[in-house]
C-alpha cells in the first residue's frame, strides 16, 4: 500500500466487521525518539490467542469480501522493513488491540497519507452497519495533538441528523485537515511539514493511551 493511512482503513474495517461499537485511532509521532506508533483499539468480539497467531497469515480471514485476509501481514511487513514491530492483544468478547511501530525517519516507511478522507471512509463504513459505530481518533506530533471523537459530534446533532450527512462529513473533514495544519506547524501535508525525516526537537510520548 502507498500510505500508512490506507493500512488503518484496512485494519478499521475489520473492528466494523468484528461488531465493534468503538474504534479508536492513535497515531503518535516522536521524533525526538524517531519512532511513529500506530494503534488501533477495538471493543469488539475478539480473538483467542490460537486465532491471533492465525491472523498473521495472509490465508487467513474472518471476511466473506474475500478469501485472503493481507491486512495485517501487510501491516507486519511494513513496520518490519522500518525497524519496527505489529504487537496484536486480543482476548475472545473483549476486543483487539493492534500497535504498529516505524522509525519515524526509514527511508522505507510510507507517508501517512490522508486521514482525513480514511477517517471520512470508516464513518461512513459504520453508518452502513446494522448499530452506532463511533470512532475516535488522535494525533500527536510531539508536544502538539488533535482529536476527534465522534460520540461528541453525535451529541451536538441530535437525534435527528446522521454523522453520514453530506455537510457533516464536509464539516468533519475540514476539522481534521485543518488540525492536522495545525500540529504539523502551518502545513497541510507531512511531506512538507519539516516534522519527522529532518526534525529532531520536542518529546513526545510515543505510547499509545488507553481509554
Amino acid at each position: 500500500m502507498k500510505d500508512l493511512s490506507l493500512h488503518i482503513l484496512d485494519l478499521s474495517q475489520n473492528s466494523i466487521s468484528a461488531g465493534a461499537s468503538l474504534v479508536e485511532i492513535s497515531i503518535i509521532e516522536n521524533t525526538k525518539a524517531d519512532r511513529l506508533t500506530i494503534c488501533i483499539e477495538d471493543n469488539g468480539k475478539g480473538m483467542d490467542k490460537e486465532f491471533v497467531e492465525k491472523v498473521k497469515d495472509p490465508f487467513v480471514t474472518t471476511r466473506t469480501s474475500r478469501r485472503v485476509g493481507l491486512g495485517i501481514p501487510l501491516m507486519m511487513a511494513a513496520c518490519r522493513r522500518c525497524e519496527g514491530d505489529l504487537v496484536i492483544e486480543s482476548e475472545k468478547n473483549a476486543g483487539t488491540r493492534l500497535t504498529a511501530e516505524f522509525k519515524h525517519s526509514h527511508i522505507d516507511r510510507a507517508p501517512i497519507g490522508n486521514m482525513a478522507e480514511t477517517m471520512i471512509s470508516l464513518i461512513l463504513a459504520g453508518s452502513e452497519a446494522n448499530r452506532a459505530v463511533d470512532f475516535i481518533y488522535r494525533h500527536i506530533i510531539d508536544e502538539r495533538d488533535l482529536c476527534l471523537d465522534t460520540r461528541e459530534i453525535r451529541t451536538a446533532l441530535g437525534n435527528d441528523i446522521s454523522l453520514g450527512e453530506p455537510e457533516v462529513l464536509i464539516w468533519i473533514k475540514d476539522y481534521i485537515n485543518e488540525g492536522l495544519k495545525n500540529i504539523r506547524g502551518g502545513v497541510k501535508d507531512e511531506n512538507n511539514s519539516g516534522i519527522g525525516r529532518n526534525q529532531k526537537e520536542n518529546p513526545g510520548n510515543n505510547q499509545c493511551q488507553k481509554r
